[in-house]
């Protein structure tokens, strides 16, 4: 089993952690260095999340054409063209482009291991192997924190180091997963039917990816106004997030003892309690809630991955591509109206109210799966 896992846990990383998320971690020096506006800089940020949207569109789609082993291997190759594209960007117009293409892998990874899991694994290492696959973005990001602090200047260095080890995660993963042409045709993740089937999942995703979105996008910002928090605690705000995510993936582990539906709460309540607590200024809990936060958050995305593959057991790619996408959705439309609800009120009126948000998601039925 372990033999896909690792590989697995290493691509995810490398795309979420390295190709997606790292590129906040080193923009300030990126914006000063190329000569970009926070406007422009906001335009190369969204082009990530644009392709992310555009690759979970199509994943369902590229697996059932070329199969789960290949769509690893785009994931990978877009990860590799993407980060050597903005290590050499000198202009907006490739920086823009390459996390463009960056952003592809991270949309195009997850639905196609959760369909390396059913293939290449035995069904009852399936939730497993798949929450374990998903907890690479925890790697990723207690990787790319040093990483931040050690090259935080030399940010070209940085993402040449990203693109190198890519490009071993994707010879690792082409040497592992075995070639296995998918047998199912593609289906329309739009259809009415798929979408029924789905809709409790969606909406929670939607929720989820809402309530999540202040804390991705303004917890750092909201530590160093309100905290000042130097740039180094910051960076260790980042990797305790990280590595506190890894507990995530032993989340196929307590689904399959205590059941979806109870870890699903509980889950929900931790995250929410994560999210609360950064505004209580005190040491302890602005130091628990990156560790509670991290951990639930990779934990329910493992909930998502493992409800979508059961929903669509012949073909999972497509249950965690509308999860993803939904997840995405909220996040994307969290963050921009989190911003404005900051600037009208306060940060800690703010995150409360995102953290009540995710409450919401405690009277979502969940289907009756297995």
């Amino acid at each position: 089993m372990w033999r896909i896992l690792l590989p697995g846990i290493a691509m995810i990383g490398v795309t979420y952690a390295f190709a997606r998320f790292s590129f906040g971690l080193f923009l300030p020096n990126i914006s000063s260095s190329i000569g970009i506006t926070e406007s422009e800089a906001g335009m190369a940020s969204s082009a990530a999340y644009i392709a992310y949207t555009l690759a979970l569109l199509s994943s369902s789609y590229l697996v059932s054409k070329f199969g789960d082993k290949r769509v690893v291997q785009f994931a990978g190759l877009s990860a590799i063209f993407g980060l050597f594209g903005i290590a050499v960007s000198q202009e907006l117009y490739l920086l823009v482009c390459s996390t463009f293409v960056a952003g592809l892998g991270s949309g195009w990874a997850s639905p196609a291991f959760s369909q390396v899991a059913t293939t290449s694994l035995k069904e009852e290492d399936s939730d497993k192997g798949n929450t374990w696959i998903n907890s690479g973005t925890s790697f990723g990001l207690i990787l790319s924190g040093p990483i931040a602090f050690l090259f935080a200047e030399q940010w070209r260095v940085a993402f040449l180091l990203f693109a190198f080890i890519a490009v071993i995660v994707l010879i690792w993963n082409t040497l592992s997963i075995s070639l296995e042409e998918s047998s199912t045709s593609g289906q329309n993740i739009f259809k009415m039917s798929v979408l029924k089937k789905a809709k409790f999942l969606i909406f929670s995703s939607l929720l989820i990816g809402y309530g999540s979105s202040i804390y991705w996008t303004f917890s750092q910002t909201y530590l160093t106004v309100n905290y000042n928090m130097s740039s180094h605690a910051s960076v260790f705000f980042w990797i305790l997030i990280g590595a506190s995510g890894i507990l995530g993936g032993v989340a196929g582990g307590i689904i399959n003892k205590f059941g979806i539906v109870l870890s699903y709460r509980i889950t929900l309540v931790v995250m929410s309690i994560a999210i609360a607590i950064i505004t209580i200024p005190n040491l302890m809990t602005i130091y628990l809630s990156p560790i509670l936060f991290g951990m639930s958050y990779i934990f329910m995305t493992g909930i998502f991955i493992v409800w979508g593959a059961r929903l669509f057991k012949v073909m999972p790619s497509m249950g965690v591509s509308l999860a993803f996408l939904a997840l995405g959705i909220g996040q994307s439309v969290g963050s921009a109206i989190g911003g404005e609800l900051i600037s009208l009120t306060s940060y800690a009126f703010s995150f409360i109210l995102y953290s009540s948000v995710c409450f919401i998601g405690l009277v979502v039925p969940i289907n009756k799966l297995r």
